[in-house]
């Protein structure tokens, strides 16, 4: 449109013609991002209003928008009902996309090299804003999701919803929680530190036993005989590209199938239960997903962040960092991944003493050790055969019934599966199945070699320079002119009475020692704690432990030394 002067020019500006013509296309904008959502509807949607059109313009929205075709459009009510699902599916796609989001963030800041890792850790804690912060929120949003996939996964089976034509998407699911442990699984060794490193160490020397290619598979994990460079860089190609990419294309099936095939499964109470017409009827009418599931999800994600954050703000969880990883030195208590201690549990189990056991009772010797090696048969096949009959369960399980008292067998058979769960679990953790010298595991549980311990809870001021021996009796109290402020820029009116910290070590110690030598473990006990100024806000912390041993009836020493630093962070 030409004008004639400035004057005209204004007045176009001013008339209603031409607002109407800026509303127009600034709705049309809004519109194509918001797909096919006006301005008016939004503002509707926004206050709770029904639609403003006809037909409902929302549904548009779940057609032309990339993510929200995923859901459906509508649900039944009952399905939506929080004590039937616990929004466990909901939570670990949330999880997830906290661990992502963290994840590339931390990802600019990190350097996938042996020797770099490490100080790329300590440099994301301490010297980049919010650092710690992410990591620990990249970490408990990663065990988390594991956490809620397990979940979701054992309310699908004891609900029975994976039936009536629900088997592809229960198959999606345990992969997507095979998926989920070994992406937080290749994430661990990424630390560089003692704890990552010889868990990562231990778990692929399983493979290594396999016949015909078990070496080369090991290789191929590792990237060498042992995990150096090219085993780093591998595993952080695999969390950061493979599995994340994996994981995203499975929950995107997963979605799609319960979006356009089934939806969510009503409540067995619904269909096989003894409901009116009625309330049959109020169960199954359809809530549109836009605006109050929307909106209450909204919800669920906000709670998820407090939550979240309420769980570090009180440090009930941190992300560990111990020394970094030294492939010259075993630490002891080797462990793996809480996630994954029921298969260290049960390569803990040897078969072939099992059958020895059971043969000798009826008198019959065999040597069976050539036969079932217990990596091969623990490792390598049990496992994958558990994995297989979880997704066979749709295929092995044909009754139609999905109520609980319908179905006696299936709940008893998840029920134990879950005990066997947790049993092979404690045995994968050192506490089972490991014998450790009695002076070695008495200095371990008190100053361990990686992690926390009563030692790390000493402050330094207790910390007084002398030779404590275990068979002198000091009384209650081990320093009584001691007293210190723990925190005299904090609170200077807290003040403590002598070193209670230092005496309940001392009692454990031993206590502990005194009961090894009453069962004969420790003859001739000679024991004691010693502290010396080493350097300027430095101590040496030695625990030294002699005995006789009773099968060479020689004499035994056991020192431990310990260097701590009036600076140290006790908090773990």
């Amino acid at each position: 449109m030409k004008f004639t002067s400035f004057r005209e020019k204004i007045a176009f500006l001013k008339s209603d013609d031409f607002k109407k013509r800026s509303w127009q296309k600034i709705d049309a904008r809004v519109s194509a991002i918001a797909a096919g959502l006006s301005i008016k509807e939004l503002r509707a949607l926004i206050r709770g209003d029904p639609p403003t059109e006809r037909p409902n313009p929302r549904y548009k929205f779940h057609i032309t928008s990339f993510i929200a075709h995923l859901r459906p459009r509508t649900y039944l009510k009952a399905s939506t009902k929080f004590t039937h699902t616990f929004r466990l599916g909901y939570f670990t796609t949330f999880l997830f996309a906290v661990a992502s989001i963290t994840g590339v963030i931390l990802m600019v800041y990190y350097t996938p090299s042996p020797s770099l890792a490490y100080s790329s850790i300590l440099e994301i804690e301490s010297g980049v804003w919010f650092g710690e912060l992410l990591r620990d929120l990249h970490r408990l949003s990663a065990e988390g999701m594991v956490i809620f996939c397990w979940l979701h996964l054992f309310r699908t089976y004891f609900t029975g919803s994976y039936k009536e034509g629900r088997s592809f998407t229960w198959l999606t699911g345990v992969i997507l929680l095979m998926v989920t442990a070994w992406l937080s699984f290749s994430g661990y060794l990424l630390t560089w530190d003692q704890l990552s490193y010889w868990a990562v160490t231990v778990g692929t020397s399983v493979t290594d036993s396999a016949p015909l290619l078990g070496p080369e598979i090991n290789v191929l994990m590792r990237g060498a005989m042992d995990i150096g460079a090219d085993g780093l860089l591998r595993f952080y190609l695999q969390h950061i590209v493979l599995f994340p990419f994996l994981a995203i294309l499975i929950i995107g099936i997963h979605y799609y199938k319960v979006a356009r095939e089934h939806g969510i499964s009503l409540p067995a109470s619904v269909e096989e239960g003894s409901l009116s017409e009625e309330e049959i009827n109020e169960a199954k009418r359809k809530i549109d997903f836009l605006p109050d599931l929307f909106a209450h999800e909204l919800f669920l994600a906000s709670l998820g962040v407090f939550i979240l954050l309420f769980i570090l703000a009180f440090s009930w969880f941190e992300s560990p960092l111990e020394s970094i990883a030294n492939p010259m030195k075993t630490p002891l208590d080797t462990k793996a991944p809480w996630y994954f201690w029921w298969l260290q549990g049960m390569l803990k189990i040897d078969p072939a003493k099992i059958f020895e056991t059971f043969f000798g009772y009826i008198g019959i010797n065999l040597d069976l050790g050539t036969i079932f090696d217990s990596k091969i048969i623990m490792g390598l096949i049990l496992p994958p055969l558990f994995v297989l009959t979880l997704m066979a369960i749709p295929y092995i399980d044909r009754s139609p019934h999905r109520l609980a008292k319908k179905r006696p067998f299936a709940i008893a058979w998840g029920i134990l599966w879950i005990v066997v769960l947790v049993i092979l679990s404690y045995m994968g953790t050192p506490l089972y199945g490991i014998e450790t010298p009695a002076a070695t595991r008495i200095v371990q549980d008190l100053a361990p070699e990686e992690g926390e311990g009563p030692l790390d809870l000493i402050p330094f001021e207790e910390m007084q320079q002398g030779i404590f021996y275990v068979s002198e009796d000091y009384g209650a109290e081990m320093c009584p002119d001691l007293v210190y402020q723990p925190e005299p820029d904090k609170d200077a009116s807290k003040v403590i009475k002598g070193c209670p910290f230092f005496t309940s070590l001392f009692d454990d110690f031993s206590n502990r020692l005194k009961n090894e030598e009453a069962n004969g473990k420790l003859i001739d006990l000679q024991a004691a704690i010693i502290i010396e100024n080493w350097q300027h806000d430095m101590k040496k912390f030695t625990f030294h432990i002699e005995w006789v041993d009773p099968e060479s009836n020689e004499w035994q020493l056991y020192e431990m030394h310990y260097f701590l630093h009036s600076n140290r962070d006790r908090s773990g």
